[in-house]
Formats: C-alpha cells, structure tokens, sequence
C-alpha cells in the first residue's frame, strides 16, 4: 500500500509519497498506466536500486503486458505494444557521453506519439526533450520516497489523476 500521499504544491502538479515495498512501487506504476496518454514523456531517476525499473514493470503489467520486463541497460530500449498505446522503456546508464544518444538515433522515438519512459536521463541531456512528467525515487527509511512533478500541461493531467487514484477515486483515463 502506498503510505503517505501529500500534495508538495498547491497546483497540484507535484506529489510526494513513500513506498514501503516493491508491492508498492508496481501499484503506483498500475496507477499511473490508468492515465498514460499518447505522446508523454516520462523520466525515471534515482540511484542503482530504487525502483525504477520495479515501476515500469508495474505499468506494464497493467496495460496488460504479460512478459518479462527488464532494464534495457544494455539494449538502451525495450519497445512494448501494450493497450492503446506503444511504449519505449529506454535506460541510457551505460551511456559515456550525451552524444551516444544522438549517435543511437533515438530522437525519432521522442518526436511521435509513443510512451517514452527513461531511465537516466542525465546521461542524454542536453538532447532529451524536457519529460512530460519526472519521477524521482530515493532509499527512504523503510522504503522508498518518490517525488513526481508535472513539467507540461499533458503531465499536469496526468499527474492530477494520479493523486485522484491514489487518493482513492476513479477518473476516467485521460481526465483529471
């Protein structure tokens, strides 16, 4: 169960919470794959360990994937066709210098309307597109803490419904 959700601003755009166990961290990727919309741009940052990967198995799940879900460390991108919607899991942690992003020829998957969801983003600024949504995850006592923040308006709704599922209600996907 995912303990303590707060508000961190009054727009509503920004939301703390602390995540006891794993079982917590897949149930806010569930949560958070009820309101993905097509296009949005998701960064996944911590240190080695702290859930990111856990999260995005969580999504996945929900939106109905039924296979393996790993970190793409050494692949830079997982490509899932899931629901509605495709989805790109990128992890760029092996990444030596920004420019490999480029040399990859990744930008083609940030420009459409898939589902980017990116594991360390800083090892690709500054040729990322700014992320729809940040989610950051930390070591907490007994747990993880997270952080998430919407950046764009698209972000906004999406992170609004996310505190309205947490918090127990039950938007329509795509609302707020």
């Amino acid at each position: 169960m995912i303990e303590s959700i707060q508000a961190a601003d009054d727009s509503g755009a920004r939301v703390q919470a602390h995540l006891p166990d794993e079982a917590a961290t897949i149930a806010l990727g569930a949560a958070l794959a009820r309101l993905l919309a097509p296009g949005l741009q998701i960064w996944l940052q911590g240190n080695l360990g702290t859930g990111k990967t856990t999260l995005t198995r969580g999504l996945l799940r929900e939106l109905g994937h039924e296979g393996k879900v790993k970190s793409p460390t050494y692949t830079l991108i997982e490509p899932y066709v899931v629901s509605r919607l495709d989805l790109y899991h990128f992890d760029f942690y092996r990444f030596t210098s920004p420019d490999e992003y480029l040399d990859a020829g990744l930008d083609e998957y940030f420009a459409g309307e898939g589902v980017c969801i990116v594991e360390w983003p800083d090892k690709a600024s500054p040729h990322l597109p700014p992320p729809d949504i940040e989610i950051v995850l930390q070591a907490g006592v007994g747990g993880r803490d997270v952080a998430i923040s919407a950046n764009t308006e698209a972000g906004r709704t999406c992170v609004i419904g996310l505190v309205k599922v947490l918090r127990g209600a039950d938007p329509a996907p795509g609302t707020s």
